[in-house]
This record gives structure tokens, sequence and C-alpha cells, in this order.
């Protein structure tokens, strides 16, 4: 494989993972939200601390802070049965999370890593939906429209030529 082939395979991945980053943002937002009306007399900072738990969890990762760590243990119980009900409390975000667990486990493949636990897991608490590994193409432009609707990503806006004189071209 070439530089030039190469380089564009990296801008791609990079591309899809930010598209990830999204989807991780989203669910942490409506988890934030959710927990927030089932526990209105919890601590903002550890609704925040327990929905950034369970995302982490979702998606694989840990949090590897001291502080993170010891919540993680000692809010497991918790943890797991809020990652048990996020089928049923957030349906609407499970094929959103479904594709974006596909595209992160096929871009940690590309950089020879294997995630596929976090499949296998996600299907184990029965939030990975039946369907088709979406196309990067199809992938960006979902995730696109749900950044949009969620204020995480602004829509691009076409320049009048007013503007678009005091650019350098």
């Amino acid at each position: 494989m070439n530089s030039e082939t190469m380089n564009k395979n990296s801008q791609l991945i990079n591309a899809l993972r930010e598209a990830v980053g999204v989807v991780q943002m989203v669910l942490f937002k409506e988890i934030r939200t959710r927990l927030g009306k089932k526990k209105p007399d919890a601590e903002a900072t550890r609704l925040s601390r327990l929905a950034g738990a369970i995302t982490n969890e979702v998606f694989g990762m840990q949090n590897p802070g001291g502080t993170f760590v010891c919540f993680r243990a000692e809010n497991w119980g918790e943890i797991e049965r809020e990652l048990l009900a996020l089928k049923d409390e957030l349906p609407e975000l499970c094929a959103d999370v479904t594709d974006a667990l596909r595209i992160q486990t096929l871009c940690d493949y590309q950089e020879g890593n294997d995630s596929s636990h976090n499949l296998v897991r996600a299907k184990e608490f029965g939030f990975l939906l039946e369907r088709d590994v979406p196309l990067p193409s199809s992938f960006m432009v979902r995730i696109r429209t749900l950044g949009e609707k969620n204020s995480l990503i602004v829509p691009p806006a076409q320049l009048k030529p007013e503007q678009d004189a005091t650019i350098v071209h």
C-alpha cells in the first residue's frame, strides 16, 4: 500500500472515530438526563460520573484515573443495572450505538486491535441490534444528523459572496 492510500485510510479512520465520539457524547448526555429524572436529589457531579462510567462501559473504555477506577468499582451494581436498562429506556439510541460499536470495531481492527468483545458485551446487555454494518458514508451522514439534532455539530452554511471575498483562497 502506498503512502497516499495509507494517508486516506488514516483520514477515514479518524473521521469515523470522530463520528463514534459524537454517538458517545449523545449517549452520555441522554443517560445523564435520564438519571437526573430518575434520581432528582442526586448531586450533578455524581450523575455525570455515573453517566460517564456507563458510556465508557458501552464503548469498552476505562478511565485509568484513581477516582474513576474507585467510582466504577463502588458503583458497579448500579452501572450494570443501567446497562441492562439501556435497551428499554433509550431504545431510540440503540441503532446509533450498534452502528458506532461496529464502526469502532472495524477501525480498531484496521489498526491491529481486537475490540470485538465490546460487541459481545453489548449483545449480552441487550442493546446491540441485529442490523447490517453501515457503509462509512451512510454512517457519517446519520451521525451528522444526530449531532445536529443534539446541537453537537453545526451544519455547514453557505457563504454569502461578501463573506467569501474576505477569505484568502
